[in-house]
């Protein structure tokens, strides 16, 4: 079998920054296992699979150990192949995936993905959490992930967590973050349960991410930075129960890949 590939940095205008996924572009739907051996020998933070079903695709993500939930930068990097190699030029596409469904569209020279909130409550941090970040936040949130809050950028750029302890903790990962000084807000997002040491840019974080920072900040319009060590840059909007996240994409390779049938 023959399967159209790509690999797009996404959240940047450059190669070699933001985050790198693989996309396939699939004639039949795969099995899980395959697409997971996939992504394991492509060894990205994550590898999407789209299968037009005409009205929309079907995607879904796999980092090179587990199947996501949702990826936000696989999302993008879909959309980006969608729009620039495979000919499509509708206002918005359609995506079905284990997250629901999921748009994205091209605005002011940007794609945007339009995604759902993910909301968190503020609760007690555990210690582990603590003891593993290696400072103390300002306040911490919980729901599919821990926000821990900081008071500056440069706290957020100077963590060198524990990730043995992170690991431990019953979240699909950890969002840090702290107001910026050349944008809105910065932050660092960390998956070990997901086979993701550190992600250098995180769409789907800013799901809750951007309801938080507009409520702080009184505004709707939000720049942001993911401050990893390739770094991404994130213009985003809060649309109450939905966010939008636009960034730019650029193709790294294009290629084929050949792998045995089921």
């Amino acid at each position: 079998m023959r399967i159209r590939y790509y690999e797009v940095h996404t959240f940047t205008d450059r190669l070699f920054a933001g985050n790198p996924a693989g996309v396939c572009l699939l004639d039949e739907p795969l099995s899980d296992e395959l697409m997971q051996k996939i992504a394991r020998e492509n060894n990205l933070p994550a590898t999407a699979f789209l299968f037009d079903r005409g009205a929309s695709f079907d995607l879904r993500w796999f980092s090179p150990t587990v199947q996501l939930e949702v990826c936000g930068h696989g999302t993008l990097a879909s959309g980006h192949v969608l729009y620039e190699h495979a000919g499509r030029r509708e206002q918005s596409l359609t995506f079905q995936t284990r997250a629901g469904e999921l748009k994205i569209g091209r605005a002011e020279g940007r794609l945007v993905l339009d995604f759902p909130t993910r909301p968190v409550a503020a609760c007690e941090p555990p210690s582990l959490l603590i003891d593993s970040l290696g400072a103390q936040p300002r306040e911490v949130f919980k729901g599919d992930d821990y926000l821990a809050v900081f008071e500056r950028a440069e706290q957020i750029v100077g963590l060198r967590p524990k990730l043995d302890g992170l690991a431990q903790l019953p979240v699909r990962g950890i969002i840090v973050t702290a107001p910026g000084e050349d944008c809105d807000f910065v932050s660092r997002f960390f998956a070990p349960q997901r086979g993701i040491a550190e992600d250098s840019v995180t769409g789907s974080a800013h799901c809750t991410l951007v309801p938080y920072w507009a409520a702080r900040l009184g505004r709707k319009q939000l720049h942001a930075r993911q401050v990893s060590q390739r770094g991404g840059e994130l213009f985003c909007e809060d649309r109450g129960d939905r966010v939008n996240i636009g960034g730019m994409a650029v193709t790294y390779l294009e290629g084929t890949l050949n792998v045995p049938t089921d």
